[in-house]
């Protein structure tokens, strides 16, 4: 026996201080954009300070996002063990995300396929899966060059039910690879900045990917392009009557 009582607590403090920061930064963060677009829309096009004042809107844009990136993550650690297993038609998720995904490629050039099974269904939260399947394929957007292909797919892998998404871009160094799910990790710092990432989605993913006993597996070659797989156990899939997986 070990007693974790104060690592237990420590855990919470850290959690209860991340909601509380996010929480209070949240508002001020709303009303300083607020009066930056407020600026921005009345200022005459040839103001020296319209620039400036665009730029500081991107990075509360930025702050604001990080914060709700936080927030999430505190309270999916929180939520730990309180999950609903519901059937969900990861199929029908899929689709709603690739045509929002396809809006932002419509600036990038980047061109999305999407392939799975409809006849496999998966037991688990609705919105967590959405959220952790969106960060992946929204990732490859916005971390890939212009015009670059993703693939996505959802079906059997033996035993496991597996969802992946692939790009041909330029691929991550093997030795970022452990540590692309810390937090606030960038491969490249600047680049992640200027696409308006916030270092905390793959975190996100996997934290909800653990709340279904589900494996995120991350294979990439340098110049070749990155593969994301979400490997769920047998025991979490549902099997449509009258349409077995694989099933046309």
């Amino acid at each position: 026996a070990r007693d974790i009582t104060r690592l237990y607590h420590l855990n919470r403090a850290q959690q209860d201080f991340t909601l509380n920061v996010s929480h209070e930064l949240r508002t001020p963060l709303t009303v300083l954009h607020g009066y930056l677009e407020t600026l921005f829309d009345t200022a005459d096009e040839q103001a020296p300070y319209r620039t400036p004042v665009l730029r500081m809107m991107d990075q509360t844009r930025r702050m604001q996002a990080v914060i709700q990136d936080l927030s999430m993550l505190s309270t999916l650690e929180a939520a730990e063990g309180a999950l609903q297993h519901e059937p969900v038609a990861v199929l029908d998720c899929l689709e709603d995300i690739v045509e929002d995904a396809r809006e932002l490629a419509r600036a990038t050039g980047h061109v999305l396929n999407l392939n799975g099974d409809p006849g496999l269904l998966l037991l688990g939260d609705e919105s967590l899966l959405r959220s952790a399947f969106s960060n992946l394929v929204f990732n490859a957007i916005r971390h890939t060059p212009i015009r670059t292909r993703v693939d996505i797919s959802w079906g059997l892998d033996g035993d496991h039910a597996v969802l992946w998404v692939q790009d041909n871009g330029a691929g991550i160094p093997a030795r970022h690879l452990p540590r692309l799910t810390e937090r606030f990790y960038r491969v490249d710092s600047g680049r992640s900045s200027d696409r308006g990432g916030s270092g905390l989605g793959l975190a996100i993913v996997r934290q909800i990917l653990d709340m279904h006993d589900a494996q995120l597996q991350i294979s990439c070659t340098e110049g070749l392009g990155c593969r994301f797989g979400c490997r769920f156990p047998a025991r979490m899939t549902v099997c449509v009557p009258g349409h077995p997986p694989g099933a046309d």
